[in-house]
């Protein structure tokens, strides 16, 4: 699919979700550059002079308005708020009571399917680090039904990963702080994590890569900032850090695993694959002769990068029966997507829109402990096996 079909696609989607004016900053507060639109309502229009005239009024901390903003957390900076509590402060906007405080909803705190679809085209469009099909060739091989899939036969003779341009791919930025948080685990749950200073700034490297340094990152958090879910970046980061790397005991009581080791990196728990759902991993691991790649069960309909495919294997010894992971797409928009999913759609399904066709990713969230005010650590996320 060629942009302009992606980008007018991404607008219809857009314009069913938010608004139908051209002019207004009407739901669309914090949201990418589009030229579909006469005028923008992000940070970025207030450099180029290209806002909407009423992209203060409804989306600077001066507005006097719920629209977009109830449930947000408190913000000193405001004229007026939209939370829970301002009642008893007497400090609501005028129409509190009309978008916010009713059993219809309305207010903005409700992040609908609608715009979770529509903020993920807008991702999967800005995804301009994913791999090209002349830097990444695979072979799926072999497709099994649902019921072969604990079989462990390997059906596929060849590699999974044919070819992979790692001068180009792995000399990018976020790749390389990626690669570089990786290999700092052990993968066997019930033996404690310990990470050396370098260890742990590589994890925030990675973050700032990923999350401050890309577009793609940074208009998550516009998205998420609007919702009122985060009231500032520095926010927003330091619980992507706790979400994604802070550790949590899976096995014997010992702090053993979290979220970004469990999806991404994978571990090995009661002598089975555990997690493990990131493509970059798979090619590593096959490349070093420790990943046997036997058969998928299920392959996306995108004909392009990023793909899906659900996938069975032997990772040195141990067996993954479906190991799902999104292919050939850039680090950052991997780690977007699954923010994106855990944070509005914790322990359910979500429900997403690339390139106009469905994705669902499944999000678990962590019980057993917590971080913060009794937040939820990432247990999984992953791509869900496609309905028949």
């Amino acid at each position: 699919m060629n942009l302009i079909v992606v980008l007018a696609l991404w607008g219809a989607l857009f314009h069913k979700g938010y608004s139908n004016s051209l002019d207004s900053c009407d739901g669309r507060c914090g949201y990418g550059t589009d030229n579909n639109f006469s005028c923008q309502c992000n940070p970025s229009c207030e450099h180029f002079k290209d806002c909407c005239s009423d992209y203060s009024e409804l989306c600077k901390s001066g507005s006097t308005s719920c629209k977009g903003r109830c449930g947000e957390k408190y913000n000193p900076d405001n004229k007026c708020h939209c939370n829970s509590k301002c009642a008893q402060h007497y400090n609501c906007c005028s129409d509190y009571a009309e978008l916010c405080d009713s059993d219809g909803g309305g207010g903005g705190s409700v992040i609908t399917d609608a715009e979770i679809k529509a903020f993920s085209e807008l991702l999967y469009i800005l995804d301009s680090n994913k791999a090209s099909a002349s830097e990444l060739v695979i072979d799926p091989q072999a497709l099994v039904p649902d019921s072969q899939t604990s079989s462990q036969m390997d059906l596929s003779p060849h590699r999974l990963f044919q070819y992979l341009n790692e001068e180009v791919l792995f000399s990018r930025p976020t790749y390389t702080a990626f690669l570089a948080v990786l290999d700092n685990y052990n993968r066997m749950t019930g033996q404690t994590e310990e990470f050396t200073p370098q260890q742990l700034e590589e994890q925030d490297v990675f973050l700032k890569e990923t999350m401050s340094n890309t577009e793609l990152g940074r208009e998550l958090f516009a998205f998420l900032h609007t919702k009122g879910i985060y009231a500032s970046e520095v926010e927003f980061i330091q619980d992507l850090k706790m979400m994604w790397f802070g550790l949590y005991s899976r096995n014997n009581n010992k702090m053993d695993s979290s979220g970004f080791e469990h999806i991404f990196a994978g571990e090995i728990k009661k002598g089975k694959v555990s997690g493990f759902h990131n493509w970059i991993q798979f090619y590593i691991l096959e490349k070093n002769g420790e990943m046997n790649y036997f058969s998928h069960s299920f392959n996306g309909p995108w004909t392009t990068y990023p793909d899906v495919l659900g996938m069975q294997f032997m990772w040195d010894g141990y067996f993954k029966q479906v190991g799902s992971a999104i292919i050939g797409c850039s680090p950052e928009f991997d780690f977007a997507l699954y923010s994106l999913c855990y944070i509005t759609r914790p322990g359910k399904q979500c429900h997403l829109s690339l390139g106009g066709k469905e994705l669902i990713i499944q999000t678990y969230t962590w019980n057993n402990s917590s971080y913060g005010d009794g937040k939820k650590f990432i247990g999984s996320a992953f791509p869900a096996t496609p309905k028949n």
